[in-house]
């Protein structure tokens, strides 16, 4: 009965590998039978292929930026809708060869300037384009100008282009103001430095008040220091506040190496308002006139003069003649008797011959101004009406 019962166990397993054996090999048919061929992409299917793809694509160049900060978008924008008024200003001389006759430009420097108006005027340093046979103007749409001088004042450091171009390819940049300006606020140079064209650099205002020496030996007063970065080239562009109006004419660095140092000088905007309209309408700075003549400074130690301005000599006829104004003069005995030392005009103190100049700047043509005088060691306070230019 045990024989019987591994013989049925024995038959049982063979069956099984058996089977199992043929179900492998019908498995294994069916897998190595022939497949049907790929479905044959269509020239309509490349095409909605291509399609999807620009399409994504163009949909990522357009989601909007949101990495950047306020701050940066603030900067973005105020130079995108400054930078227009901004242009490069280059300048050359003429030389003509002695032997063969032959003309030839040679390029003499670069530097910024603003559009001040519609009609074509462009703001810019004096030094800029000073000694300079012809200056070109390119604008921020790249196209390029010759510009015919209007008009300068080299001891304001200020010059006046003009530029024959459409009006609607001008952008006249908003002009603000000097006199209610901090420390501490931020403040924009646009410009050209090292000719490299539209230049953003920021920083704040670090002083005010400060004075430097203009080409002409006279100093500019309530210049503005800022540490906005300004190198050369920076010359004659803007200074801009935050509402991106002009607050100043960048003129200036201060560095041992010519390179930015963090203290550049920029002429204020107020001073900017009233030079560039007279610039505009009459080639220079129409001053009001005393008729006087100054001793030079070098002379005043040893007249024993620490203060003011002397009188050297007074035009026959004019305000200071009118008014009595005394001038220096020799005795019959060859000593030099001092004439009169002016020491204030209006509110305005004289402590230097220099600041004559300054002080006038403050009236008009026609205008009756108190000028105070020491005379014979006293102060004398006499009334004067100002000459015009040129009287």
């Amino acid at each position: 009965m045990a024989v019987k019962t591994n013989s049925l166990r024995f038959l049982v397993w063979v069956s099984l590998l058996i089977a199992g054996f043929f179900a492998g090999f019908a498995w294994k048919s069916q897998d190595a039978g022939p497949k049907p061929p790929p479905e044959r992409e269509t020239a309509d299917s490349v095409f909605t292929s291509t399609e999807a793809a620009e399409e994504t694509a163009n949909t990522r160049r357009e989601i909007p930026r949101n990495d950047l900060t306020q701050e940066e978008v603030f900067n973005i924008r105020l130079f995108q809708d400054a930078a227009p008024s901004v242009c490069f200003i280059t300048t050359s001389n003429v030389r003509t060869d002695y032997f063969s006759r032959d003309i030839s430009e040679i390029p003499r420097g670069t530097g910024s300037g603003f559009v001040w108006d519609k009609q074509g005027h462009i703001v810019t340093n004096f030094h800029v384009i000073q000694g300079a046979d012809r200056a070109q103007v390119t604008l921020a749409d790249r196209s390029t100008w010759d510009a015919r001088l209007v008009g300068y004042a080299a001891e304001k450091d200020l010059a006046v282009l003009r530029i024959e171009t459409p009006a609607e390819s001008l952008q006249p940049i908003p002009v603000g103001a000097s006199n209610n300006l901090l420390v501490g606020q931020v403040a924009y140079a646009i410009g050209n430095p090292f000719g490299l064209d539209q230049t953003l650099t920021k920083g704040i205002i670090s002083a005010l008040g400060r004075e430097i020496e203009s080409v002409a030996r006279i100093p500019i007063r309530d210049v503005i220091q800022t540490d906005a970065a300004i190198n050369p080239g920076n010359s004659g562009g803007p200074l801009l506040d935050s509402s991106g109006r002009l607050i100043g004419v960048n003129t200036a660095i201060y560095s041992p190496s010519g390179a930015s140092a963090g203290i550049g000088f920029s002429i204020p905007v107020d001073e900017v308002r009233w030079v560039v309209p007279e610039l505009i309408a009459y080639g220079e700075i129409q001053r009001p006139s005393l008729g006087i003549t100054l001793v030079p400074e070098t002379y005043y130690p040893s007249l024993g003069i620490e203060k003011g301005a002397l009188i050297y000599r007074v035009a026959p006829g004019s305000a200071a003649d009118r008014a009595g104004l005394q001038p220096t003069q020799r005795s019959r005995q060859g000593r030099i008797q001092l004439g009169d030392i002016i020491v204030s005009i209006g509110d305005e103190k004289v402590e230097e011959v220099n600041d004559i100049q300054l002080a006038l700047e403050q009236f008009k043509s026609g205008q009756t101004v108190p000028i105070t005088v020491i005379r014979n060691g006293r102060p004398v306070t006499v009334n004067v009406k100002l000459d015009g230019p040129g009287e």
